[in-house]
């Protein structure tokens, strides 16, 4: 039976060349299920290329592109790590924005193994609790992060896990989290 708790919602997947691929795919799949309509928003149009950890992967065409797209359009943001594609995008001012505006906008987020790297360099990490791939602990933790060892992690709308092992728990999280929609946002 579908899950029909996303109906109506469009989520945004922000991603370049080098994501990890099953990070991209299984949440998508699952926000699909859940009755989202999903767009792959991206630095640049044609086609951006998934990797198996090392290996190639395949290529996903890009629905639109940040310079396009703006999260007032989205109900939620996926961020799928990999370790070139959040690199690739931390050099993106109008990638970083893009996130940014999730954040003040009270949106949710939902973020997997480096993926949580952008929200460092979005300047939203401060005082929030997050877990990540664990060579980007001291990272969050330098911008004023928790970090924690767990397998999925929520704070205030945004959902964090560690690597596609976690895929389970983080997409059931992200798919409850983005039902609820904006989350009032508590100032520290």
């Amino acid at each position: 039976m579908k899950n029909n708790s996303l109906s109506g919602k469009t989520i945004a997947i922000l991603a370049t060349d080098g994501f990890e691929q099953v990070e991209l795919t299984q949440p998508m799949e699952a926000l699909q299920e859940a009755g989202a309509t999903t767009h792959i928003v991206s630095l640049k149009s044609g086609e951006i290329q998934g990797f198996h950890h090392f290996e190639k992967g395949d290529a996903f065409p890009v629905d639109r592109t940040v310079d396009e797209a703006g999260a007032a359009e989205y109900d939620g943001l996926l961020l799928p790590g990999g370790v070139h594609n959040p690199d690739a995008l931390r050099l993106s001012s109008p990638a970083i924005a893009f996130i940014r505006e999730f954040f003040e906008l009270h949106k949710p987020v939902a973020a997997i193994c480096h993926g949580p790297s952008t929200l460092v360099e979005a300047g939203v990490v401060h005082g929030r609790t997050l877990t990540s791939y664990p060579s980007i602990r001291t990272d969050i933790q330098n911008a004023g992060g928790i970090w924690v060892d767990a397998e999925v992690q929520t704070d205030q709308g945004l959902v964090t896990s560690r690597t596609p092992e976690d895929l389970d728990a983080f997409c059931e999280k992200m798919i409850e989290e983005f039902a609820e929609g904006e989350h009032a946002m508590q100032t520290a």
